[in-house]
């Protein structure tokens, strides 16, 4: 908002006391203990500073009135707005049972990674429930730092709803050749613990798997609750326009939003880095522009996952029951790009350790997008 030329007054609500940072390191570089923490920060201090920004650090959003224009934080404060922006984020689903254990882990902030980091130093027998990019990217890391890992999921294999199971085969036999053991298509039933720590995971075929550390990485909801009264429209997530407009006045930008998008022939929202920088961008300089001004938001979705030393990118939509196509490559040298087809059109292409490879095929995607 400051690149556009706003002047006016910038109000930024957390609801965590650090200046805002960068998510995918958590699970990788942080929880390693690679970087320090300061290393995942934004922005240097001074250069936030320079944004004339009133930050209200440590504070959580309650409530908001559309028709008022005000948002109500967790100190009685109320803040009047001409615009807001909602850029909420997800926060972790958790199990029924569990969480009351030492032990038990769920990733989100950075200080959920420093706290688990400090666990995992003490040599634990580490379980991990979710095969998705965070539990999967957690597995490696653990299993990295030399641990007895082992990897659960109701998944017939490792990222099965994110890239299919041809893929998510080979995901499983590279975990599977680092050392961790997976149990696929296995419910958890409960946990067992002693003196109020976790002990073991036990699965619906009466497995029982000793841990002294779990981490729960079962997906994530919108954080939306503090919006329920607040006349902005909810589904799953902040429900917007084309152009990330809510309501009058009211944007929405990164994991929470919820947007009709041309290409996915419908509403979709995306859990990327990469969807978070851009939406930001656009939420920002449409609510500036004003409804008539504004621009859709139709962007051809990317992400990426680190695990070992693969690194796995995604443009596009890889559905999980898409017929795939090696175009370069082969699987065998996990070295290849693999082309994602729907409808007699490609709608996603995947990189395996191939970036430069990939961009090529990218155009493909471009061609669908701009025809």
């Amino acid at each position: 908002m400051r690149r556009e030329g706003f002047t006016g007054t910038l109000t930024m609500v957390g609801d965590e006391l650090r200046l805002p940072y960068d998510r995918p390191p958590l699970s990788k570089q942080i929880l390693a203990g690679e970087w320090e923490p300061h290393k995942a920060t934004l922005r240097p201090e001074q250069d936030v500073q320079r944004l004339e920004l009133d930050m209200k650090l440590g504070c959580r959003a309650t409530g908001a009135d559309s028709m008022a224009r005000t948002v109500t934080l967790d100190n009685g404060e109320r803040l009047d707005y001409d615009g807001l922006i909602i850029a909420t984020g997800l926060r972790p689903r958790r199990l029924p049972f569990g969480h009351d254990l030492a032990g038990v882990h769920v990733l989100r902030t950075l200080d959920d990674a420093l706290t688990l980091r400090a666990q995992l130093l003490a040599g634990p027998r580490v379980v991990v429930i979710g095969a998705g990019f965070l539990g999967s990217e957690i597995a490696a890391t653990a299993r990295g730092l030399g641990l007895d890992v082992t990897l659960v999921d109701v998944e017939p294999t490792p990222l099965a709803r994110q890239v299919g199971s041809e893929i998510g085969q080979l995901v499983a036999e590279t975990h599977r050749e680092h050392g961790v053991s997976l149990h696929m298509r296995r419910h958890v039933t409960s946990m067992t613990g002693e003196n109020g720590r976790v002990t073991a995971v036990v699965l619906d075929d009466g497995t029982r798997l000793p841990a002294d550390v779990v981490v729960v990485a079962i997906g994530s909801v919108p954080a939306t609750d503090w919006l329920a009264d607040s006349g902005i429209p909810l589904g799953d997530g902040v429900l917007c326009d084309p152009t990330c407009r809510a309501v009058s006045g009211v944007y929405a930008a990164g994991d929470v939003a919820n947007w009709p998008h041309p290409l996915a022939g419908g509403r979709i929202r995306l859990e990327q880095r990469t969807n978070a920088t851009q939406q930001a961008i656009i939420a920002a300089r449409n609510l500036l522009a004003g409804p008539n001004r504004a621009l859709p938001y139709a962007p051809i979705p990317f992400g990426w996952t680190d695990q070992y030393d693969t690194k796995i990118q995604i443009h596009g939509w890889c559905p999980s029951d898409a017929p795939i196509e090696v175009v370069d490559g082969d699987p065998r040298s996990r070295r290849f790009v693999a082309l994602y087809h729907a409808d007699g059109k490609v709608v996603g292409a995947l990189g395996w350790n191939s970036p430069r490879a990939l961009l090529q095929h990218r155009n493909r995607l471009t061609e669908h997008a701009t025809a």
